[in-house]
């Protein structure tokens, strides 16, 4: 029988996982989502214009250098499966964190429910991406926030191998405590395999109870070859 992306989600190991992700804000899956075949259909979508609603060259909005490319609607399956899948595993963590900040703990159980409350709300563009970088490009540190609605978690799954297709190129998130100064994380990753990082803000446990830390994520410089990665965002865009 083929596993599927919501049978593959059950088999990570989410108590490091969480663990990871409560310590540091982000985690490795440690096992890769997608095949080498499956990451090598993705990477050659990405010169077919049919599958995206848009093209961005970074270095026009000083976001860095490089490019991407947002999916349009309907997303390949593959990449509508593992979102899916992957939200309803992270649905919890999401009403978790909105409780210890404050928030409403409203996150539904489905991901086509929260779609839906995205685009009541305006918020109605596909946000999964594929990004392509060369010698030289990079990614400046940013948030991917599209809108009012946010949910906090989302994924980077790299689809190149390190060291054959590229070097250098490496995930970056820092982490922004209050009143103190910024910690930087690095994620090396196997093809296939994602990194799961929180999009905005995160509760943090402290002496007085939970606090918030402010979250941004880039790539370092690629320094030789070619990468491509595939995001994954979970809430749409305005």
């Amino acid at each position: 029988m083929t596993a599927t992306p919501a049978s593959l989600v059950e088999q990570l190991d989410w108590p490091r996982i969480e663990a990871d992700i409560a310590a540091r804000g982000c985690a490795a899956t440690g096992t890769a989502l997608f095949t080498p075949t499956e990451c090598a259909a993705l990477v050659a979508m990405y010169d077919r214009p049919r599958h995206f609603r848009s093209r961005v060259v970074m270095q026009r909005h000083g976001f860095g250098q490089g490019e991407y490319q947002y999916f349009a609607y309907p997303l390949p399956p593959k990449v509508a499966a593992w979102r899916s899948a992957l939200y309803e595993r992270l649905a919890p963590l999401a009403n978790a964190w909105a409780a210890a900040m404050g928030q409403p703990a409203d996150y539904p159980a489905q991901h086509d429910a929260y779609l839906a409350r995205c685009h009541a709300a305006g918020q109605e563009r596909p946000t999964p991406l594929l990004l392509r970088y060369g010698e030289g490009d990079y990614n400046c540190l940013h948030q991917d926030l599209y809108g009012d609605l946010q949910f906090p978690l989302q994924l980077t799954v790299l689809l190149s191998e390190p060291g054959r297709d590229f070097a250098g190129g490496e995930f970056v998130l820092t982490e922004q405590r209050p009143r103190m100064q910024s910690r930087a994380e690095v994620v090396s990753l196997t093809q296939g395999e994602a990194v799961i990082f929180a999009v905005n803000q995160r509760p943090m446990a402290g002496t007085r109870g939970s606090y918030r830390v402010t979250m941004r994520h880039g790539v370092s410089r690629v320094r030789s070859g070619r990468r491509h990665t595939l995001g994954i965002i979970f809430h749409d865009a305005r």
